[in-house]
């Protein structure tokens, strides 16, 4: 940087704060001519005599871009599915010619189309056409669904199905023996919301040779009662002894699964999606790389892409990504990124398996479960760190928490500083001293706002009052130790529904409750955006394509129903009217 431009740019910064501009305001930067910032980075093509034609400008809304250096434009002009300018109407409109496309958005505002960063998109996919369970909160109706699921399949086929959540009818766990009479010829699966525990009935228990001989296994629980019968629960590793007497799902049903749930992210305002496959503790390994040959390759072979994915696999097979990347590189297409590899530490703590310091309130003697063991993680994370994947492992209870930041530190200070963006997916409940952590050691933060509507009770009885305040879902504690925030869903865990999880992590009021769920840890609307954009995208490493609306980035973005930003800050509420992925309508 020249000595006249930094002089200039001091200039620039001091009449702002003597003149108390409001910078953060959107009406200002779309008041300015942005052709004579010359401190703002302008690419060349976009100042040259001759420009470039755009096929679409988009006009006459307040765009906010996810870019520090210019938040807010009011118009933009897109080239061959990317950003070519941003800026006032008049400035933008130079780009214009014949058979350039214009869309007045007619005050609108828009964002950068959402990441989510923790989904299971093929599995959401699957779900969507199965025994929906979401938001059942009497036995009766668990019952009732089942019942007319039997009404409607063969006699034999699997019931499957999946959502529940017990704590929305008073905490009782589901057993067998309800549903039993209304199954007597039809095997039935159905999970829990958090895919770490099911329920089967005893014709599937019976089928999988599950009885009361059965031992556990490691890093998983089979729940009896007290006379030693298994209830029909199967916690985490657990489920590995059921799962594979389920017909597998055949190719052309997981790739309508895969159009479903395009179709549906889309509508949410979607764009991008971090996809850690149909992986489970208890699950083959080898379903995420079925579905990356069978689905995602053939869906970008046959141009039926409509999403981007980053693709996480099982860690136990780092070897096999590690070859993959190496044969076609990490962007094998617009659409898709070899992302990384993921594991599990725990459980979750709705299944009472996450893993904790001290033991839940509500069984003294259960301290959750460590899914797998700390030299197995410790060894796979140095292997694949060592061969330039990026990790991510999932870790929910504050003492699971613990053990993956101390293995990352381990693995730092054996391999030596670089850019590794470790991850740990959930990140819900954190110990003393754990958020300042995730700062110093640069590991990303997913988190998922929209579960903490449903813990807020169930946190609170599992942990007690006082641990359940101090370390449940510290947003603002990450964001102050400068902890990088990505946020996501866990779709199918719950709805994939980023402007819902932005508007939970601003006001944390769950369901039922007048006031907010711990509000010193309440985020800014600018925040909370970032955490589904920019930060999103840095935190697998798409950043140089995504996360902002900047020239040279793909046009990926979202028109929201509001024209006001300030009502949009101040309540977080909005909801889609369009989606454009590379400067596209793809929804509706």
């Amino acid at each position: 940087m020249s000595l006249y431009t930094l002089i200039s740019a001091s200039v620039v910064v001091i009449l702002a704060i003597f003149f108390s501009l409001p910078l953060l305001n959107p009406t200002y930067w779309l008041s300015l001519n942005l052709k004579s910032w010359w401190w703002i980075p302008i690419p060349s093509s976009s100042l040259s005599s001759s420009p470039l034609i755009a096929d679409l400008v988009v006009r006459n809304g307040v765009i906010y871009t996810s870019d520090e250096a210019l938040p807010f434009a009011d118009s933009m002009a897109i080239r061959n599915g990317r950003i070519l300018r941003l800026g006032n109407s008049s400035f933008v409109q130079e780009l214009a010619g014949d058979g350039t496309e214009e869309l007045d958005l007619g005050g609108k505002v828009v964002v950068p189309g959402f990441i989510d960063s923790h989904v299971h998109l093929i599995y959401a996919g699957l779900q969507m056409a199965r025994v929906e369970l979401h938001g059942v909160n009497k036995k009766d109706e668990f019952v009732r669904k089942i019942k007319e699921a039997v009404r409607n399949a063969k006699e034999g086929s699997w019931i499957l199905g999946g959502g529940w959540n017990n704590d929305l009818w008073g905490g009782e766990l589901p057993l067998a023996s309800w549903i039993d009479d209304i199954t007597p010829y039809n095997p039935v699966w159905l999970n829990r919301m958090d895919g770490h525990m099911g329920l089967a009935n005893s014709v599937a228990l019976k089928l999988s040779g599950i009885s009361n001989l059965t031992k556990d296994p490691e890093g998983g629980t089979i729940v009896r009662t007290v006379d030693g019968e298994p209830t029909g629960l199967l916690i985490d590793s657990a489920m590995k002894l059921l799962l594979p007497y389920i017909p597998e799902d055949t190719v052309n049903e997981r790739r309508e699964a895969l159009v479903r749930a395009t179709n549906h992210a889309l509508m949410r305002g979607v764009t991008t999606v971090v996809d850690f496959g149909r992986y489970y503790p208890g699950v083959s390994a080898e379903l995420s790389w079925e579905d990356f040959s069978d689905v995602y390759q053939w869906a970008d072979a046959s141009e039926k892409m409509m999403i981007r994915v980053c693709l996480f696999f099982p860690m136990e097979t780092w070897l096999r990504l590690l070859d993959l990347i190496e044969e076609m590189g990490r962007a094998i297409s617009q659409w898709i990124y070899l992302g990384g590899v993921k594991a599990f530490a725990d459980g979750s703590l709705g299944s009472n398996s996450a893993l904790f310091h001290e033991p839940y309130a509500d069984e003294p003697h259960n301290y959750g479960l460590q899914v797998t063991e700390s030299e197995i993680l410790y060894n796979m994370t140095m292997a694949s760190e060592k061969s330039g994947l990026q990790v991510a492992i999932h870790a929910i209870g504050d003492r699971a928490n613990d053990l993956i930041l101390d293995i990352y530190e381990s693995v730092v200070s054996t391999n030596g500083m670089r850019d590794r963006r470790f991850r740990i997916e959930h990140a819900q409940h954190l110990a003393a001293g754990a958020a300042a952590r995730f700062g110093r050691q640069g590991i990303v933060a997913s988190v998922q706002p929209l579960h903490l509507l449903g813990d807020a009770d169930s946190a609170t009885k599992k942990l007690g009052t006082a641990r359940a305040q101090k370390e449940s879902y510290l947003f603002r504690s990450l964001l102050a130790s400068n902890a990088p925030l990505a946020f996501g869903s866990d779709w199918p865990v719950v709805d994939i529904n980023p402007l819902g999880g932005i508007k939970t992590a601003m006001k944390r009021i769950p369901p039922g409750w007048d006031v907010a769920w711990i509000p010193s840890e309440c985020l800014t609307l600018n925040d909370a955006l970032k955490a589904h954009t920019i930060s999103a995208a840095r935190a697998c490493f798409l950043d140089n394509d995504l996360g902002s609306l900047s020239p040279g980035k793909l046009a990926d973005f979202v028109i929201l129903s509001t024209d006001s930003w300030d009502d949009f800050a101040a309540e977080g509420s909005a909801s889609v009217e369009a989606t454009y992925v590379s400067g596209v309508r793809a929804y509706p």
